[in-house]
């Protein structure tokens, strides 16, 4: 079967060489070069660094849906003439001309089990809210966002300390092997799903600010934030007015009266949330500085019992 991928992050990479494995790849579409850290040196995407490794056309335009980058795109498309587009993660919403352009359609694969989770940032979402239980959903395109007949579902458990980091890995070895088995049904048909719309929610893009702490939330529900930011975009508080990256954490049987926040053991790093309970902070990363366990960072940086983080 002849395939136009589109994908841009490391969610996307297993999934192109399985394909690539078994069909023909005609082309890679990802997101355009950008300029990284404080060098500013331009980094290539993962999709795009295993499209280049595997010899596959690459193509980065801007939009999809405006402009002459989408005509160009366009243009390219309807010559290659796809029988499937398939899309994991690529991050540009496709318009209704290539949503029609393939013989079989376009196809997603989608980190959350549909209709839960739709949007951009399904495994953090999942973790945060301490689900038990995430998948994969492989779904046909429309114009909706995530909102198309599901084709094919698999499912992952998340036990109480996987992280989004340790999620994403199991999530898109699971997407690759999916979307094999969906490639393999098409030409035969495949039935379809449609999704309940009252069983949705929305898992937005996450922003800096929404990665702070709020260490006013129960242990509980701290603990699964911080798992869930990990390691990226990363959970974050302030010590001593300087950010401080939190990686992870871990419960504890240590309460306090002390205000939310406050260090209640500094020997341990426990941390008072608002229910009384505490989290310690296991792996951190002060401002400058590197990834070092909680044991490493308080042998260079002195905290005393009662300072608050985040002020």
């Amino acid at each position: 079967m002849n395939i136009v991928f589109m994908g841009t992050p490391d969610f996307a990479v297993s999934a192109l060489k399985s394909i690539h494995g078994r069909h023909n790849v005609q082309a890679v579409f990802t997101q355009p070069d950008k300029p990284k850290n404080r060098g500013k040196k331009i980094v290539f995407s993962p999709v795009k660094q295993a499209a280049l490794d595997d010899g596959i056309e690459i193509y980065q335009p801007l939009s999809l849906r405006k402009g002459d980058d989408a005509d160009k795109a366009y243009d390219v498309l309807r010559q290659l003439s796809p029988d499937c587009i398939v899309v994991a993660a690529y991050g540009q919403i496709l318009p209704e001309r290539i949503l029609s352009l393939p013989k079989f359609g376009c196809i997603n694969i989608h980190a959350s089990l549909l209709p839960k989770y739709r949007g951009a940032a399904p495994i953090q979402a999942c973790i945060i809210n301490g689900e038990t239980q995430s998948g994969v959903t492989v779904m046909m395109m429309e114009k909706g966002l995530d909102t198309g007949d599901m084709l094919m579902k698999g499912t992952v458990d998340i036990p109480p300390e996987m992280t989004a980091g340790e999620l994403h890995d199991s999530l898109a070895a699971l997407g690759a092997d999916l979307i094999l088995k969906v490639l393999d049904m098409l030409p035969d048909g495949i039935t379809a799903e449609k999704q309940d719309d009252s069983l949705s929610c929305y898992a937005p893009v996450i922003s800096k600010e929404m990665c702070r702490i709020d260490f006013s939330r129960s242990a509980k529900n701290v603990y699964n934030f911080i798992r869930g930011m990990s390691p990226s975009p990363c959970a974050y508080t302030f010590l001593n007015g300087k950010r401080l990256k939190v990686y992870f954490a871990l419960p504890s049987d240590i309460s306090s009266d002390l205000p939310a926040g406050s260090v209640a053991d500094s020997k341990a790093f426990a941390v008072v949330c608002g229910d009384g309970k505490c989290v310690k902070l296991a792996s951190v990363q002060g401002e400058g500085g590197k990834r070092m366990s909680a044991e490493d960072f308080l042998r260079g940086n002195r905290i005393d019992t009662g300072i608050i983080l985040g002020e």
